[in-house]
């Protein structure tokens, strides 16, 4: 019994195009409301500050922003306005990734040492909206969903990153742009160790799985050895239909990332770590707006970055000095780049 005001209207012809229309939504809203910005990378900024500007708190894919300086400016006029600015790294509200971090923070992995990550997506990307905006000076897969498994890293460890390295492969759109359509980079972190991250947008559209993606970090202690492994495709749930409408007739499976089931109340229930992880960022917002006055507000926010769950400017801005490197690095053709210093 929920629906919504689409603006434009969903029946506006398609070719017409709105591009401020936003300015005009967003300052007509209450302050303290919530403004989500799940556009492409290159308009973050833009619109997460204008959202500040006019007292919302803001809920954003990732990544935050492109550059550290772009981070920073957002994270001191929400301070200054007692704001709450959430990223969605869906990634740190998967049961795998918080038992993770709790074990590997109480010392049963020991030490990280060496990893591969991998997030392949579907070829099926290059015939979306992506062939308009995704060009090689915007974004590539790297900075795009690699950015999930460098999170989770830090998410997992706590350790920051000190170097990036990256490597694209070009390729055209079917619309005739330029882009990145492989990405492979390496991430040294501050104890020496290294994590390797191979994207793409090729993964068979037919094929059992939506995509192709996992984690592997190897780890030492004292004599010994340890492994922490997720397979982030396959989930142990095999589904073969009578027809494709789902794109093949046998498909794998990921009902802990967000699905809609039966339950003991009206209508379906969203359930998975991607709305948990929604769920989390919404709940925040609204925890900062009725904290109190502006020094309650900040206080709380405070207490969030501590806590360390939630991505917030603050607490994961070493994720926009990986995106900064991470850019420099493909347009040099991989050469390393030593992250900025907080």
């Amino acid at each position: 019994d929920e629906t919504f005001e689409a603006y434009p209207a969903l029946d506006t012809p398609s070719g017409e195009r709105h591009p401020d229309l936003y300015r005009e939504i967003v300052a007509q809203a209450a302050p303290g409301d919530l403004v989500v910005v799940a556009v492409p990378d290159n308009l973050h900024d833009e619109m997460i500050r204008f959202a500040l500007e006019h007292d919302q708190h803001v809920l954003t894919v990732k990544p935050l922003v492109q550059t550290a300086e772009q981070g920073r400016r957002i994270a001191e006029i929400a301070r200054e306005r007692g704001l709450f600015v959430g990223v969605e790294y869906h990634k740190r509200f998967d049961r795998r990734a918080l038992e993770s971090r709790h074990l590997y923070r109480a010392g049963r992995f020991g030490e990280f040492r060496l990893g591969e990550a991998k997030m392949i997506e579907a070829y099926g990307y290059r015939h979306s909206n992506f062939q308009n905006w995704f060009t090689p000076d915007v974004s590539d897969p790297f900075t795009y969903v690699g950015c999930h498994y460098v999170d989770l890293v830090h998410f997992i460890t706590g350790l920051e990153p000190v170097e990036v390295s990256v490597r694209g492969v070009l390729g055209r759109f079917p619309n005739g742009n330029e882009g990145y359509m492989w990405a492979t980079g390496r991430v040294v972190w501050e104890n020496d160790a290294i994590l390797t991250v191979s994207d793409g947008l090729g993964y068979p559209d037919r094929a059992a799985g939506t995509n192709d993606q996992g984690l592997i970090m190897y780890c030492e202690g004292d004599d010994t050895a340890a492994v922490i492994r997720h397979d982030d495709q396959y989930r142990g749930v095999e589904y073969g239909y009578i027809d494709d409408s789902s794109g093949a007739h046998f498909k794998y499976i990921n009902p802990d990332y967000f699905r809609l089931v039966p339950w003991h109340g009206q209508g379906l229930r969203p359930v998975g770590y991607g709305y948990d992880s929604v769920e989390a960022l919404v709940e925040s917002a609204i925890r900062v707006r009725d904290a109190g006055d502006i020094q309650q507000r900040r206080a709380t926010i405070e207490e969030i970055d501590r806590q360390g769950l939630i991505a917030t400017p603050t607490n994961s801005e070493f994720n926009e000095r990986v995106t900064e490197a991470a850019r420099k690095s493909i347009a040099e053709n991989g050469t390393p780049v030593v992250l900025e210093t907080k």
